[in-house]
């Protein structure tokens, strides 16, 4: 075939808008073939192509078919410098693709692209955001592959199907398989109605805040612990699932990164673009059981923020916290969780105080930026209304969204900020599903297990910088110190099996060639590992 100017022109439009028609000679030629493409699924251009392209090809359609020539427009917008000004070369803000492709890859680029506006919007281009995505996204994805692999890879592990039923497998692993098939139901959705930002965003969302932050560190334990048994496997299994998962629906927008992954997981050549989408399994979708883990993860989030408020470290056990909790349902969820919450937290107890329970008292704020348009003259009135309200008022107002004040002044939930008073000994904050309080004060037993699970810390990040494998067993001897002395006799068995350590014992004679380590607040050991 030749390619050859076409130089009998009607007009450019009409024969742009003929193109459908034109490039397959129809009618003399390819009757079923168009038949099968016309109309088009989408068309993509620029927004100026309304009057033009876009608006011909309708028109002779119409004329022809009374039909329209497509079912679908991707209208791209401009892609400007950071600052939302127009690139030019003139004014030095144009950005080159090819060096940032060059220096960022194609798959970074084209999911910062696509994740950080609608295509139809403008996009506001920052190299900056790309350096994001590459570790927010790419980074943790790639974490968590290197995590499984790891593991995976000491157990020999084998991917099966036939592994034990979704019923039989832990809390944990049935909650992200619901997530994932949660996820392949939206985003095959968003992908048919061509909306690959909420696509990638809820990719995003899933990988960093449900995977990686959530299921891998409650399960952390189940990987690297124990005999290589059923719940073990199971912990594989789930995990292989959701990574493998993962590479399929992302791959429309990162083809090579996803085709890697894919073929690393499954340890062969076949290309993640000749497998088939994934479908959602609808029994395996729990919203109930998806509900009370994001209570948890909320629950969780809050006691943390107390824990950062009050500068406690995460390592360092408490003793317990208080839960008001108005919402019945909302309250057995999170007794359902009681022991990931206490888990994540370093909780040693968490109490559930009665719905009628007045220990943790709560005040009413006024939102003035809310009440002000609504009462304007009034908000005075209005606000002293808000402050006064009581503890049953208040419970009245989160169980049912609204409260009336005064003949015809109605409060809603957003026309306030509620807040906890505090409690001697505890800090306290308050949400739209519960107020937690926390015990802040530290007992002599509790200190000690902080220290201990720094020195565990300390003696895991020694292991790795010696380059010991995960697998390898160890010895530890420590020079004197009374303070760490006590604190590692008190939780000696479990520092042992934490760090797969064989012997501990304290030397009285001067150690060589040993280790210094700061645990915290200046607390100094000296310590010598070694193997056998």
């Amino acid at each position: 075939l030749k390619m050859t100017r076409e130089l009998d022109l009607i007009d450019v439009w009409f024969d742009s808008g003929s193109m459908p028609y034109a490039q397959l000679h129809y009618p003399f030629e390819n009757k079923e073939l168009f038949a099968n493409r016309f109309p088009a699924d989408f068309i993509a251009e620029g927004v100026d192509q309304t009057r033009g392209w876009f608006f011909t090809l309708h028109a002779i359609s119409t004329l022809l078919f009374d039909s329209v020539a497509y079912k679908n427009v991707v209208s791209n917008g401009l892609v400007l410098d950071k600052d939302g000004n127009k690139m030019s070369k003139r004014l030095g803000n144009a950005t080159d693709p090819f060096q940032t492709i060059g220096k960022h890859g194609a798959d970074a680029t084209r999911w910062y692209m696509i994740s950080n506006a609608q295509p139809w919007d403008n996009l506001k281009f920052d190299e900056d955001g790309i350096l994001e995505v590459r570790r927010k996204f790419f980074g943790t994805l790639y974490n968590a592959y290197s995590f499984f692999a790891l593991y995976a890879n000491i157990d020999g592990f084998k991917y099966n199907k036939n592994v034990s039923s979704l019923e039989e497998r832990d809390i944990t692993d049935r909650w992200i398989i619901s997530e994932l098939n949660s996820l392949i139901k939206d985003v095959e959705a968003h992908y048919e109605d061509y909306e690959p930002t909420r696509a990638s965003r809820e990719i995003q969302d899933f990988v960093i805040t449900k995977l990686s932050n959530w299921y891998i560190r409650l399960n952390r334990r189940r990987f690297w612990k124990g005999e290589y048994n059923s719940d073990k496997k199971d912990a594989y299994c789930t995990l292989f699932e959701c990574l493998s998962t993962i590479a399929i629906i992302s791959c429309p927008i990162a083809p090579f990164y996803m085709d890697q992954l894919y073929q690393d997981l499954n340890q062969s050549t076949n290309s993640v673009h000749l497998a088939s989408f994934p479908k959602f399994e609808k029994n395996n979708i729990n919203k109930v059981l998806e509900t009370q883990m994001q209570l948890a993860q909320i629950m969780s989030s809050s006691i943390l923020s107390l824990r950062k408020k009050e500068k406690i470290r995460v390592r360092q056990p408490l003793a317990s916290a208080l839960v008001a909790v108005s919402n019945e349902e909302t309250r057995q969820a999170l007794e359902r969780s009681k022991e990931i919450i206490l888990g994540e937290t370093n909780l040693k107890g968490l109490e559930f105080l009665s719905e009628d329970s007045d220990m943790l008292s709560k005040k009413a704020k006024p939102n003035f930026k809310i009440l002000g348009p609504k009462y304007g003259s009034k908000i005075k009135e209005v606000s002293t209304l808000i402050q006064n309200l009581n503890n049953e008022q208040i419970k009245t107002l989160e169980s049912h969204g609204s409260i009336n004040v005064k003949e015809g002044v109605e409060i809603s939930i957003d026309d306030v900020e509620i807040v906890s008073q505090d409690i001697a000994g505890y800090s306290v904050s308050t949400n739209n599903y519960f107020s937690v309080a926390l015990d802040v004060s530290i007992s002599q037993e509790l200190s000690d297990e902080g220290l201990a699970r720094e020195f565990i810390n300390r003696i895991q990040n020694l292991r790795k910088d010696k380059g010991y494998l995960v697998t390898d067993k160890i010895y530890i001897e420590l020079g004197k110190n009374n303070e760490v002395e006590r604190a590692i006799k008190n939780n000696l068995t479990y520092i042992c099996n934490e760090t797969l350590t064989e012997e501990l014992k304290f030397s009285s004679k001067k150690l060589e060639n040993y280790d210094e380590l700061n645990l915290v607040n200046n607390i100094i050991c000296k310590v010598l590992i070694y193997k056998k």
